[in-house]
């Protein structure tokens, strides 16, 4: 495990000696620091990277720098690393490798001896692809004293502590847990779209300063399951119902019957619009079809894949072991779509596994937050359909021991789905280590062997 900085202190912090500061072999190239203006101390002129860490380190709370174009700036932390050509940043002490030891919440977690990447990755890369629309993409906010922040969950309210190496006074890191994602607007168009993240597990905030529950799942797996070089691999965007942009190949057209006569056929996958009255000349094809974003999700999921190396440093193959899906918010607001969702979902989990060649493969879904055992809405409808798809619930024998349904009502700190859960990191924290920990088991039981 490494560590990189934290944005605002949370403990005190010891000097280094002057043998052990000022490491021109650890100073980052093209590479700046933006750390916000809590975290800046000031600038001034430089003449090079040496003269800059030497300002630094003579300036009071100043811990690391960014030289960029003759100007040193001071920072009291250094981390939020962005490309910066030509641009040289740096610690003024030494930066160690170490391995989190501090206890997480629920379950603790196991200490893993240091996970250097190497060249030569030993093995396969076991691959999780995880989907949904926008809160798998992630809306809990990361920075600021608010108590809805993470910076406020782990500083103020002591929660998951195996984020942060207190004695270091930075956020911790998985340097076996690869975060990557990508995120783009319908089909398949020759690229990843936008990438977010691409880098080892740590807490490392996207431009709107947020995260998912890929910190909850990578620390829950990479702490408490696997050793093995991992990857939690995200391709989704909001506002995108499985009935609808998500709907996997082979689904064919289903009624719905809305009473006083309406009946709706819905768009089976390929086909446009999304649906169009019983009996009714089928309108012309939309813009828009039936499973067009599904298309475009696995495709920038298989082009990151086939450029393995680039998102997993010294990779050369890869299986895939997993799926997180984080979704539904869409699909409860029209009755044909969310009574058809245990369908849908079913026909995921296997389409899934077909396009990756991966039978196997364990699947992870979570419920909507705001959902309460019991409710008839359409959000509740969405619950059901999830119970129903574990393995434990029997309905489906040949899911049994590989899929599984985290019921995060209790999980969530309130507000709903479609609010983003008011921001709250707590709940994507809560039920990212859920989700881990549900994947974890099922990993688990397939590794065990009775006698």
């Amino acid at each position: 495990m490494r560590v990189l900085a934290l944005g605002s202190p949370l403990v005190a912090l010891s000097m280094a000696s002057a043998d052990d500061t000022c490491i021109a072999a650890e100073w980052e190239q093209d590479t700046s620091y933006h750390m916000g203006a809590q975290n800046d101390i000031g600038h001034m002129a430089s003449t090079d990277a040496a003269d800059c860490c030497s300002k630094c380190k003579g300036t009071d709370a100043c811990k690391a720098w960014t030289l960029a174009d003759g100007q040193c700036w001071l920072h009291k932390a250094g981390g939020n690393r962005q490309h910066s050509g030509g641009v040289v940043s740096g610690f003024v002490s030494h930066q160690t490798t170490r391995t989190t030891t501090t206890a997480a919440p629920t379950p603790p977690p196991t200490p893993l001896a240091p996970a250097i990447p190497d060249p030569a990755v030993t093995g396969p890369v076991q691959v999780y692809v995880m989907m949904g629309q926008s809160n798998m993409l992630g809306e809990g906010h990361v920075e600021g004293w608010s108590d809805e922040t993470l910076q406020h969950a782990t500083a103020i309210d002591g929660l998951y502590p195996y984020l942060v190496d207190e004695k270091e006074n930075h956020w911790s890191q998985l340097d076996h847990v690869r975060d990557v994602a990508v995120m783009g607007s319908g089909g398949p168009d020759g690229t990843i779209g936008s990438l977010h993240h691409n880098e080892w597990m740590s807490v490392n905030p996207t431009k709107k300063n947020t995260i998912g529950p890929e910190l909850g799942i990578g620390y829950a797996m990479g702490l408490n399951g696997t050793k093995a070089p991992t990857m939690l691999l995200k391709s989704c965007i909001g506002n995108r119902a499985l009935g609808w942009d998500l709907l996997p190949p082979g689904t064919k057209e289903w009624e719905y019957d809305y009473g006083n006569g309406k009946v709706s056929v819905f768009a089976g996958y390929g086909e446009s619009p999304s649906k169009w009255d019983k009996g009714s000349p089928k309108p012309d094809p939309a813009s828009w079809y039936a499973g067009l974003q599904w298309d475009g999700d696995i495709n920038r999921t298989h082009l990151v894949l086939e450029d393995l190396a680039t998102y997993y440093p010294g990779a050369t193959s890869y299986e895939v072991a997993g799926f997180f899906w984080w979704q539904g918010d869409k699909d409860m607001r029209d009755p044909g779509y969310f009574t058809r969702y245990e369908f849908n979902l079913v026909n995921l989990i296997k389409q899934l596994r077909t396009e990756f060649n991966a039978p196997n493969a364990k699947f992870v879904t979570a419920s909507l937050g705001q959902t309460e055992m019991g409710s008839t809405s359409g959000d509740g409808k969405i619950l059901d359909a999830m119970l129903a798809v574990d393995g434990e619930s029997g309905k489906y024998p040949e899911f049994k021991g590989n899929v599984a349904t985290v019921y995060t009502h209790p999980l969530s700190e309130g507000s709903s789905s479609s609010a983003h859960y008011g921001g709250n990191a707590k709940t994507y924290m809560n039920i990212g280590e859920a989700m881990g920990a549900a994947m974890n088991k099922l990993l688990a039981a397939e590794n065990t062997i009775s006698v």
